[in-house]
């Protein structure tokens, strides 16, 4: 499902001072951007905070307030139909007629956009081969998002724009989508993934965008973004004072989940020499004790955390 870039542009998506309205309430204010071809950029953001308006625009189903969109080199808004040959859209709600038969509608898609691709080859590389037959309605909720994947890849994309594409896929759905997605990346297409699921951004992600009340709040590589931000992290069934175990140890210890802690600014292994005294004095049991970078979700929490009232 590879892609060659025929556009002149070096930039797949170019976004700036992007503003999008409704009525009065500002969805978007002033946000810019870049999506690089032969990357996959995932795009972060809690309910509300812009990216789906955002998107839709860079599909060009919305016209913006004001800004600018270049997808490709071209305004998806005014050019859309030079676009549409060029640019994959997967929706988690494709609107698919019912009685539609996988095998014939892929057929369909393969043959509108005339770029090239074996509409066979693309139901079996998504695992509906055995569903071919069968209409979209007796389809699985797993098998539908495989199916919209594969009417977004029958584009043969320079850009796709892939909003939760593993959500309600089993175990093994996820492995093939994401090999499709790193497969579209190395082949030179530039990917936009929207997703709420952190630990499947962490999985795919080369660069990341995070939203929040209608802005970019942080920008860069998934390494980037986690970097400088070193924590000890451990587990415990225990009940732990917090704050009688950070002033121990003279870093800020905090539960970010059930059983789950964290000892943030540190991964000196004398911090985890400290701990594991602290806990065999005080009758603690404390495990699966692990040092590095901040994972994706806590950096996510850091940055969309809404003030205490």
């Amino acid at each position: 499902m590879s892609s060659t870039l025929q556009t002149s542009t070096s930039v797949g998506l170019s976004v700036s001072q992007l503003v999008i309205k409704y009525g009065d309430v500002t969805a978007v204010d002033h946000v810019s951007f870049t999506a690089q071809p032969g990357r996959i950029t995932v795009i972060l953001g809690p309910n509300g905070a812009g990216k789906t308006s955002t998107i839709e625009a860079c599909e060009g189903f919305l016209a913006p307030t004001s800004g600018s969109i270049q997808v490709l080199g071209l305004d998806p808004f005014l050019q859309r139909k030079q676009l549409n040959r060029l640019m994959g859209i997967m929706l988690q709600d494709g609107g698919i007629y019912p009685s539609a038969r996988v095998g014939e509608l892929v057929q369909q898609y393969c043959a509108l956009y005339g770029n090239g691709v074996d509409a066979n080859a693309l139901v079996a590389r998504v695992g509906l081969r055995n569903v071919a037959t069968t209409t979209y309605r007796r389809l699985s909720g797993g098998e539908k998002q495989r199916l919209s994947l594969a009417l977004a890849l029958a584009a043969h994309p320079e850009i796709i724009f892939l909003d939760e594409p593993t959500s309600g896929i089993d175990v093994n759905g996820r492995d093939l989508v994401r090999s499709i997605i790193r497969e579209l990346r190395d082949g030179g297409c530039c990917v936009i993934v929207a997703t709420h699921e952190l630990d499947e951004a962490e999985r795919i992600a080369d660069d990341v965008l995070v939203f929040h009340r209608g802005n970019v709040v942080a920008s860069g590589t998934l390494h980037e973004l986690r970097s400088g931000r070193e924590e000890i992290r451990f587990r415990s069934n225990s009940l732990i004072d917090v704050h009688s175990l950070s002033t121990t140890l003279g870093f800020m210890v905090e539960q970010t989940r059930q059983h789950e802690f964290t000892i943030a600014g540190t991964c000196d292994s004398r911090v985890i020499v400290q701990l594991t005294d602290w806990a065999k004095a005080n009758n603690v049991d404390i495990g699966d004790i692990g040092a590095g970078s901040q994972r994706l979700d806590d950096v996510f929490r850091r940055l969309t955390a809404e003030p205490a009232s």
